[in-house]
């Protein structure tokens, strides 16, 4: 495997610094950038672009939550000489209308360059590291999803997934639709990491307890509203199914949701 320059957008991020640590473990030049990282990159501030892709041959795209990926942007990169994109998106954009990533995906395969889209389902860290970890800690999470079966993923296998394909050849044209090794309940999650930590906690599947918690927050109801409608069409869907694209891209099966939520457990990431 020859060595390549290879930028990772959001290195300090739930993905994008587990992508960052394999890449530098396989020998590979890494071009780390965030705000704050060691190559300064803003999406509002593009005077940072040029600097943050240098002589970069491969990129691992994304965007914080919200923003969306710039044309110009991804057009800079390429003509730079960026030949390889791997985006980072998510399932169910189509029903959950989520323009910002449906736009970043047709603007990935219309790029010029060699793309791959990596498609995860739910992340395990949302519930560690991520938006679910202050109502773990409350001991109730609220999400409008009832009975709703997901195949959630760990960030360890993204990362495997991800890396791979900025790294290894026949994954070009390829959207990968990633999935845990079982589908789980919201239910079944928080009862399974409520065993783990030791701590008392209730999953209330409804829209109005959703609605109600965002608004605690300062949400606007009519935001609230919105997303609760996303999640509604997100359950007709129905339960996700469990696949093998982690085990065919990386060569190893996904890690059990037991398994993580255990290891976070031993980090002490649900103590208060």
């Amino acid at each position: 495997m020859s060595h390549q320059n290879i930028l990772v957008l959001g290195a300090s991020g739930t993905i994008g610094r587990r992508v960052a640590a394999r890449l530098r473990a396989q020998g590979h030049s890494v071009r780390a950038a965030s705000r704050s990282g060691d190559v300064r990159f803003d999406w509002a501030a593009p005077d940072s672009w040029k600097g943050a892709v240098g002589n970069a041959s491969r990129m691992y795209l994304m965007a914080p939550d919200g923003v969306p990926i710039e044309p110009s942007f991804v057009e800079l990169a390429v003509s730079s000489g960026v030949r390889r994109i791997v985006l980072l998106s998510s399932k169910a954009i189509e029903v959950m209308k989520d323009e910002r990533l449906l736009a970043a995906e047709r603007i990935v395969r219309a790029s010029g360059a060699d793309w791959t889209i990596v498609r995860p389902d739910w992340f395990n860290q949302n519930f560690n590291e991520g938006f679910f970890r202050e109502e773990i800690l409350a001991g109730e999470v609220r999400l409008p999803v009832g009975a709703l079966r997901q195949t959630f993923n760990d960030a360890e296998d993204i990362a495997a997934v991800i890396a791979v394909a900025l790294t290894e050849n026949g994954h070009a044209g390829h959207t990968y639709e990633l999935s845990g090794p079982r589908a789980l309940s919201f239910d079944e999650a928080v009862d399974i990491i409520g065993r783990a930590s030791g701590r008392r906690i209730r999953f209330v599947g409804t829209t109005d307890a959703y609605i109600a918690a965002m608004v605690e927050r300062g949400l606007p109801e009519k935001d609230a509203k919105a997303a609760a409608d996303a999640f509604a069409a997100l359950c007709t869907l129905g339960d996700a199914e469990p696949n093998d694209i982690v085990r065919r891209v990386t060569g190893r099966e996904p890690k059990p949701f037991e398994t993580y939520a255990a290891e976070a457990a031993a980090t002490g990431a649900w103590k208060n």
